[in-house]
């Protein structure tokens, strides 16, 4: 359900400018979509989803080629994974990627249901895994009693300030600008801590294997293509589903409202 009162999110007053809601308050309460999970292309989705089940602590439904991997007790509602088999897997290059913090100091739990180690904590202080599949994730050892799971999605892109800006526009919540990275923090339904923009020259050649979900605030997304999306795929027959792709090249899917 679309919230459209500051008092939703603890706020004493609404801004209003003309009768009109101001663009900082429309930001939060009338943001273009929401956030509604990953989607990951996979060859193999039974073994997939028994290694991001143990990795996110989540409960596997579905089944066949498209099981989906909901968020388990405790954790946040839109922490959504679903899994997309496909014939011809795009090459891994951790174009976009999940941060998950461990329940200890070592990753053994996840190598012990198949994952890979790349590389061990050194300047930076991650551990670099790659699931059965391939795909390349940073692991955090614990270091306080926060639980053990995913959260933050890093997507990799040429100018990292003005896309946060855009999905911020997209999401809501705010920007907060690191060096050449930033971050969009505080969108509504955002169900992990950030939103990462890590600046890599050349990245928009490669193609990623994950997408994001969005519901959107509208039947059509024509603000989100005022905003600068641009179509990949309109709906079909069988589903009402738009693929869009930012203005980088991530693709994501819309559906409308109560879909």
């Amino acid at each position: 359900m679309w919230r459209s009162s500051m008092e939703t999110f603890g706020c004493p007053l609404l801004a209003v400018t003309g009768g009109m809601l101001s663009d900082e308050v429309r930001q939060v309460t009338h943001p273009m979509a929401q956030f509604d999970g990953l989607a990951l292309e996979v060859s193999d989705p039974e073994s997939q989803a028994a290694f991001w089940r143990l990795a996110l602590g989540g409960r596997v439904h579905g089944g066949g080629e498209e099981p989906w991997i909901a968020p388990g007790a405790g954790r946040p509602p839109r922490e959504i994974l679903r899994l997309d088999r496909v014939d011809d897997l795009a090459l891994d290059d951790a174009k976009v990627h999940v941060d998950v913090r461990l329940d200890g100091a070592e990753p053994g739990e996840l190598l012990g249901a198949g994952a890979r180690l790349v590389r061990r904590p050194g300047a930076d202080p991650w551990f670099v895994l790659a699931d059965p599949e391939g795909n390349e994730f940073c692991a955090f050892p614990a270091a306080d009693d926060r639980p053990a799971g995913m959260f933050e999605l890093v997507v990799k892109c040429a100018d990292a300030h003005g896309l946060a800006r855009w999905w911020a526009g997209v999401l809501g919540g705010r920007v907060e600008e690191e060096g050449e990275a930033a971050s969009v923090v505080g969108a509504p339904e955002f169900p992990w801590d950030f939103m990462v923009f890590d600046p890599v020259p050349g990245i928009d050649r490669f193609r990623g294997r994950v997408r994001w979900h969005l519901v959107g605030r509208d039947r059509r997304p024509d603000a989100l293509l005022e905003a600068g999306a641009t179509v990949v795929a309109e709906p079909g027959r069988h589903h009402d589903r738009w693929v869009l792709a930012d203005p980088e090249g991530n693709e994501f899917r819309v559906t409308p409202p109560g879909a």
